[in-house]
Order: C-alpha cells, then sequence, then structure tokens
C-alpha cells in the first residue's frame, strides 16, 4: 500500500550573484505588511506625542533654516516664500533620511528573526521604507496647509508626484540595501548612518535652490540622487523653474544603477547573515 507524504523543500546557499527572485516578496507579500506595521506601531508606542512627530521635525528644522539661511543668510528661494520653499524639500528629504536609516539598521536589528526561520531576507529592508511612508503622507497635510496660506497653486505637474515619491522610495531603499549589509559585516556603519545622513542634507539644495550652483558642476552634483527628487518636488508643487535635464538625468541613472546593485549585493551577501549576525 503506498503513502502520500508532504513534498520536501530543500534550501541550499547559492554561489555567486545568484538570482533575485523577487516573486518571493509577492509570495511573502502578508510577513512584509506585518513588518511594516510592526515598525509603524513601534515607531509611536509609549510616545508623548505620538504621530506629530511626523510633523515637528520637519516643521521645526523649517523654522530654523528660515531664520539663519532665509533671514539672516538671504538664500535665493526661485521667487517662493522661504518657508514654503524648504518645508517643501523636507518632505522628500525626510522620507529618504529616515528610509535609508531604518532600512541600513534593519537587517541587524531582525537578528532573532533572521536565525530562526527562512523567508526572503530582502523583506526586511523594504519593510521600513514602506513604512516611512506614513510620516510623509501626515507631514504633506501640512505642506498643503501652507500652500494655501501663502495663496501657492500647483502646478499641472502635481499629477507625477506619485513617481516622485516612488523616485525618492527608490533612492532611500537602494541606500539602505547597501548600508544593510555593511552594517552586518561593520558594525560601526550604524554609527556613520547619522553622520552620513546630516553631510548628505547639506548636499542636497534643500535649504538652497539647485540653481545656485554653476552650470559646469550640475551634471557632477547629480550624482547625488536626492537632488532630482527635491528640485522635482517644488517643480511640480510651487511652479518654481525646472532644473537642469542633465542633472535630473544623472540622478535617475545613479538611483537604478545603486538600487539594481544593491539587490544583486543582497542577495549575494544574504546567505551569511545568519552565521554572521
Amino acid at each position: 500500500m503506498e503513502t502520500s507524504s508532504s513534498p520536501k523543500i530543500v534550501i541550499r546557499a547559492e554561489k555567486g550573484w545568484v538570482p533575485l527572485q523577487l516573486r518571493e516578496l509577492w509570495h511573502y507579500r502578508e510577513l512584509l505588511y506585518f513588518l511594516t506595521w510592526r515598525d509603524i506601531k513601534v515607531r509611536y508606542k509609549q510616545t508623548v506625542l505620538g504621530v506629530t512627530w511626523a510633523i515637528l521635525q520637519p516643521f521645526t528644522t523649517m523654522v530654523v533654516f528660515s531664520i539663519f539661511f532665509g533671514g539672516l543668510g538671504k538664500l535665493p528661494s526661485d521667487n517662493v516664500p522661504y518657508p514654503l520653499f524648504t518645508f517643501c524639500a523636507l518632505l522628500p528629504w525626510q522620507l529618504f533620511a529616515h528610509a535609508m536609516s531604518e532600512s541600513g539598521n534593519s537587517v541587524v536589528g531582525s537578528q532573532n528573526l533572521i536565525t530562526k526561520v527562512y523567508f526572503p531576507r530582502l523583506v526586511i529592508p523594504f519593510a521600513p521604507v514602506l513604512a516611512a511612508l506614513v510620516d510623509f503622507v501626515i507631514a504633506f497635510v501640512i505642506l498643503i496647509g501652507m500652500m494655501f496660506y501663502y495663496h501657492v497653486r500647483p502646478t499641472a505637474a502635481v499629477l507625477i508626484l506619485p513617481e516622485l515619491v516612488l523616485f525618492a522610495v527608490g533612492a532611500a531603499l537602494s541606500a539602505g540595501l547597501w548600508l544593510s549589509v555593511l552594517n552586518v559585516k561593520y558594525r560601526d556603519v550604524r554609527y556613520t548612518i547619522p553622520f552620513l545622513t546630516q553631510i548628505w542634507m547639506f548636499l542636497t539644495p534643500v535649504a538652497y535652490s539647485a540653481s545656485m550652483v554653476p552650470d559646469k558642476w550640475k551634471a557632477i552634483y547629480g550624482l547625488n540622487p536626492m537632488v532630482g527628487v527635491v528640485e522635482l518636488f517644488r517643480w511640480a508643487l510651487l511652479g518654481t523653474k525646472p532644473t537642469s535635464g542633465a542633472m535630473l538625468g544623472v540622478s535617475a541613472g545613479v538611483v537604478v544603477l545603486m538600487f539594481v546593485g544593491g539587490l544583486y549585493y543582497f542577495r549575494r551577501m544574504e546567505q551569511q547573515f545568519a552565521d554572521v549576525v
């Protein structure tokens, strides 16, 4: 008499540049949802101000920039009120900075989960990036209120806003993938992430306009992927003059290369996570 047995799945480590197998992310979408919701709850659990932090952080930064750079420094703001000019740039920047930081520390922070059960490890750095979108949506409501206050109407280009948010998420995830792997191998990487984020912000046209950069340097300046994101946000929402096409093209190309390279590097190194983390 023959007896039926359940199929066995054997998981073996692969060598070299392994395939991405992105379909596994869709198969484990419920786990991705669970980890994203966990990150959201942990961020606001037992906090006094709760979701107000999503507004307070960019708002206080905008006030400081408006006093020192807009008031004392008299930096140009492309004929847009400086507080609105800065706050509009801070939204995609805060989305990028928070998502990159959390994603870069995500693998080390999930060591208990990694060592106990199999699942596609790419789920881990993806979850905090999606969770960061909650802060962005909350702060975006304040931006709409400021636009009404300053009587600034969005242009027709506001229709590409979802693509710009996706651009910012892709930039954060591309950097987070690289940092999450390096953080497993070298634990002092987590101490460099806040420093890297601070320097990166001043290399991004948040407190100033990219029009201040000389034309001969704009293509090189565009190597910073957040340059294109911030400038396009202002253009779509505030109607500022469009920036250099070469600079935007370089920014987009950098995001694509970093993202694809980060995916392959993460997949190649993930088989070592359980042993090293």
